[in-house]
């Protein structure tokens, strides 16, 4: 056997050991490549999820502050501590702001990274065509060259520099992710303080009502008609308004001058930094009214409504202070068609609660 014909025989025993590594390198960067497309799609779900609950808890905070805000001449008479806790408030707003704008950089990060994941991609498609092209034209030669060699060792060079540039990329994501998990924890705790603070609001407001309902339950007389249900004072319209009127006659003014009496006892001994407000709510009975005055139950129950709050306002009751509402007949206390439930839900509900 010739020399020749040894070397040609030998070249053909290395090629399809070769091309068996080359087969796997491409499978195993594709691999590696759909990992990191999922792990993509993943991270970008999460950041808006988190952008969605940012905005939530920005429209959450912005009602809270709303229900919270006090007029000029009550922060003139806030204490020290609506003071502090105002301050303290307005310090985690600032954090608050300043994690939605490090938010939106991290966006426009996560924005730049991708668009760099994709062009490295198209790089590497672009490099494994080469490379099937390189296998095609070596498969047709006896010999492998010392160009295809370079031309080989090349692509791995190149593909080993796209390795370490995706792997860059992914530190970057990761560091994204802590700065916005962070981020989370300070909105977490500006909602907390928030709702300690609206919940120590109320729990003020509610010793306050129930000393009024207890000062206005011994003015009233102990009536079994008359009761405390849930946060609201229930009397019923007959011991004020004849049936079908809206007119307060004698004996209703002597019973209302009561209610303003007390109302101005407990109101003198709330904070100027609570504020509240008086509800006055009118209801009526099922059955329908049309009179010229009145077409139908919901102008009834206004009217009666209006008629006490105009009358505390006349007994020195601050109108700011005062709210009148008519339901009609739509929140009955009992559904049954009887005189004793028609009663029961001809009343005036009065409620003393934040503004």
């Amino acid at each position: 056997m010739s020399a020749s014909l040894r070397r040609r025989r030998g070249a053909l025993d290395i090629w399809p050991g070769f091309v068996d590594a080359l087969t796997s390198l491409i499978m195993v960067m594709i691999f590696v490549l759909l990992i990191f497309a999922i792990g993509q799609f993943v991270l970008s779900d999460t950041l808006s999820g988190k952008n969605r609950a940012l905005d939530a808890l920005n429209a959450k905070v912005a009602e809270l502050a709303k229900t919270l805000s006090l007029s000029e001449e009550q922060k003139r008479v806030l204490d020290a501590r609506a003071k502090e806790l105002s301050a303290s408030l307005g310090a985690v707003s600032g954090e608050r702001d300043a994690a939605h704008d490090e938010a939106a950089k991290l966006n426009t990060d996560v924005a730049a990274l991708t668009e760099l994941k994709r062009q490295l991609e198209a790089q590497v498609a672009s490099l494994a065509a080469e490379l099937d092209t390189s296998k095609d034209n070596l498969v047709k030669q006896t010999d492998l060259t010392s160009a295809a060699s370079a031309q080989v060792e090349l692509l791995n060079r190149q593909l080993a520099a796209l390795n370490e540039q995706l792997g860059k990329i992914q530190a970057a994501l990761d560091i994204a992710n802590k700065d916005i998990h962070a981020k989370d924890a300070k909105i977490a705790d500006l909602g907390k303080e928030l709702n300690v603070a609206l919940a120590n609001r109320v729990g003020e407001l509610e010793r306050y009502r129930s000393e009024f309902f207890g000062k206005l339950r011994q003015a009233l007389g102990e009536r079994s008609d008359v009761r405390v249900v849930g946060d609201r004072f229930v009397l019923p319209t007959d011991i004020l308004f004849e049936s079908g009127s809206a007119e307060l006659g004698p004996e209703a003014q002597e019973r209302l001058a009561t209610l303003a009496g007390t109302v101005k006892e407990v109101a003198a001994e709330i904070p100027s930094s609570l504020d509240w407000v008086l509800r006055i709510d009118g209801h009526t009975d099922k059955r329908p009214i049309h009179t010229a005055q009145f077409p139908s139950n919901w102008e009834l129950s206004s009217a009666r409504a209006v008629a006490i709050v105009k009358y505390l306002v006349v007994q020195g009751i601050p109108a700011h202070r005062l709210s009148a509402n008519g339901f009609g007949s739509f929140q009955p206390l009992d559904g049954a068609d009887t005189a004793d439930a028609y009663a029961k839900n001809r009343r005036i509900e009065i409620q003393l609660t934040n503004r």
